[in-house]
């Protein structure tokens, strides 16, 4: 029998976790009227961002698929968009986008509204109609096959790869063989182990879509790291990194794939979209906190599971984000704001298996509704959509 956990339907079957309402501006011109809005509805999370006019190709089109993706995410019960009028990407373009969701769903447009405070005015009245309703709706219970899970990480240090990450692999794996989904992102902290995962895939098709996925990264980062003039500026891991102990990227990325345990991977998603089944997921992703954790929320992912050895207090709005360190000095000096503290194996009080189980214990319970550091401090600053040159 399969665990299970509390969450809320959603009229298009999928399960949330969270029950907020969503203030989407779709462009940047609208993002102050759409903070206005969540300020004034407790229970609303608003989404600012820098783009939505200006781009053309496929840089528009990922911010169109990104914006519809987490709109469409099941931890948010309603939709407000806001628009200005005049921009590239229509807010009706995105509330069109969100509709086959099925949830609360309105558009406010400032300019037919008059002004900013007539769009504030309305938005606010929308969103607490909204926010009422949500209330009235109760979790009920659901099989862990129903959740999906983001593995992102941030902060790294020599605790990460040899304790926080395989800890978390094993609770992933927990998780994906109970019918639930993972998803693995990071490309840039993956190079060097493509061969590795590759050997994991469930055929050779998803095999060559891995292998592609890390060179095509690769390829890429030698191009601009080339044409930089400032040598400081090609290193592919951070000064944090270094300092805390890492020597190159490849020993990152070494320890960064072991937060996907040892399941099969049954494909790759590209930036933007949701995989069609379920499993263990590679996301072409860059290597970006922020734009990392945005794809994989526009992926479908309920939580994110966020191993950091040096620390960091970000979250994402709307999703909870659960924070692993495997680093004891780290976690007590970041009480606050981290919520696991895995170095209890470097002290020899845990096994990485019994770790892995309490990070998977820990997962159902955010999953029905303990709330996280991040949470509760209000931090959402991992909203970032990537940008194409």
């Amino acid at each position: 029998m399969s665990d299970t956990f509390m969450g809320y339907l959603r009229k298009d079957d999928k399960i949330g976790i969270r029950n907020h309402i969503a203030i989407i501006p779709s462009v940047f011109c609208s993002a102050k009227v759409a903070e206005r809005i969540a300020y004034q509805v407790p229970g609303s999370v608003y989404f600012r961002h820098p783009v939505g006019c200006s781009q053309v190709g496929e840089d528009l089109e990922v911010t169109a698929k990104t914006l519809i993706a987490i709109g469409n995410n099941p931890n948010f019960a309603g939709v407000v968009v806001v628009g200005l009028g005049c921009e590239r990407f229509s807010p009706y373009e995105l509330a069109n986008g969100i509709a086959p969701s099925k949830k609360m769903l309105e558009t406010v447009v400032i300019q037919e509204e008059g002004d900013s405070l007539a769009a504030i005015q309305k938005g606010s009245r929308i969103a607490r109609e909204m926010q009422q309703m949500a209330s009235r709706q109760v979790r009920v219970e659901f099989p862990v096959s129903e959740l999906m899970i983001g593995l992102n990480c941030g902060g790294s240090d020599m605790t990460s790869g040899l304790i926080a990450n395989p800890a978390l692999g094993h609770a992933s794996d927990k998780l994906v063989n109970q019918g639930g989904s993972s998803i693995l992102s990071e490309i840039t902290e993956l190079i060097g182990t493509e061969k590795i995962l590759a050997r994991r895939a469930v055929n050779e098709e998803v095999a060559s879509e891995i292998m592609d996925t890390v060179r095509r990264t690769e390829d890429k980062l030698f191009k601009q790291t080339q044409q930089s003039s400032n040598k400081a500026r090609t290193h592919l891991i951070s000064t944090g990194n270094y300092d805390g102990g890492l020597s190159s990227v490849v020993e990152k990325s070494l320890g960064s794939m072991k937060k996907s345990g040892k399941a099969q991977f049954s494909g790759v998603i590209q930036y933007g979209h949701q995989p069609k089944s379920k499993g263990l997921f590679l996301l072409d992703s860059p290597g970006h906190d922020g734009e990392v954790s945005t794809g994989l929320v526009a992926a479908g992912a309920q939580i994110i599971l966020f191993p950091t050895g040096r620390g960091t207090p970000t979250g994402f709005p709307g999703v909870p984000v659960i924070k692993i360190t495997g680093n004891p000095k780290t976690y007590e000096r970041m009480k606050e704001n981290i919520d696991i503290n895995a170095g209890e194996v470097l002290l020899g009080n845990r096994t990485l298996e019994q770790m892995g189980e309490e990070i998977y214990q820990e997962i159902l319970e955010v999953a029905s509704g303990k709330q996280m550091k991040a949470e509760i401090l209000g931090h959402d600053e991992q909203f970032c959509i990537t940008r194409l040159p």
